[in-house]
């Protein structure tokens, strides 16, 4: 997540700048793409329009533009933007999105932004898939897996292909009130070292669905074990 006015309860540390919402440039700069273009060119039409609503630094844009997919890359933060290379860009605030009357035939909602603490963020959010979606499209949306905020702290390490290695640490996830935690997270490098915390609700699977459905979407299939991938369809 990333924005023009600081969220309460998002901050974040470490070389470089911060956005607003904790996320930090170089430290995006560095992650390298998971598996999120594969499991996205599975699930939907080759050389597709995609709208892809936060957009980072194109860690995820930038393998999508090489599959052939024609992508328009949302973020709210111009830093991170000036990364993305092959794409057209926009830069708003998601929740406030509006390009009119153009639609996509996929809206991308990746990085757990459905988990916002904040829930008329949340409808906004969602509301801004379902407006520029194709009647006949698909929106694709990365939530978390069940054991996300289960036996912390907890790490990884992530060496193989990458120079070096790096750790990740979900070091707690600390109730604040109202079913919302305050998620601290860790990136550790050879290095440099980068902290976020950011304000996140835990969503089952039905509110998530519910959620969902207020906004006109209806789950047409989870796309991973862990369900954490979803693909969604225009009610």
């Amino acid at each position: 997540m990333s924005g023009h006015l600081v969220r309460e309860g998002h901050s974040g540390t470490g070389p470089g700048e911060i956005t607003p919402d904790g996320c930090a440039v170089e430290l995006y700069r560095r992650l390298p793409v998971g598996d999120e273009p594969e499991v996205i060119a599975a699930a939907v039409p080759a050389g597709a329009s995609v709208l892809e609503l936060g957009c980072g630094v194109g860690r995820v844009t930038h393998p999508l533009i090489g599959r052939g997919f024609e992508v328009t890359a949302v973020d709210e933060s111009a830093r991170m933007l000036e990364h993305i290379r092959g794409a057209r860009t926009v830069c708003s605030p998601i929740e406030s999105l509006d390009l009119g009357e153009e639609r996509f035939d996929v809206v991308m909602l990746a990085s757990l932004l459905v988990h916002t603490s904040d829930d008329r963020v949340r409808e906004g959010l969602l509301r801004t898939c379902r407006k520029h979606v194709e009647d006949d499209g698909a929106v694709l949306v990365q939530r978390e897996g069940a054991d996300y905020r289960r036996n912390l702290p907890r790490e990884r390490t992530y060496p193989d292909g990458y120079p070096g290695g790096y750790t990740v640490r979900i070091v707690s996830a600390e109730p604040v009130g109202d079913g919302v935690d305050s998620v601290h997270v860790e990136y550790v490098f050879d290095d440099a070292r980068w902290t976020q915390t950011f304000r996140s609700r835990e969503l089952s699977r039905d509110r998530f669905e519910g959620y969902l459905a207020a906004a006109g979407l209806t789950v047409d299939r989870y796309l991973t074990d862990d369900g954490t991938w979803v693909r969604a369809l225009p009610a």
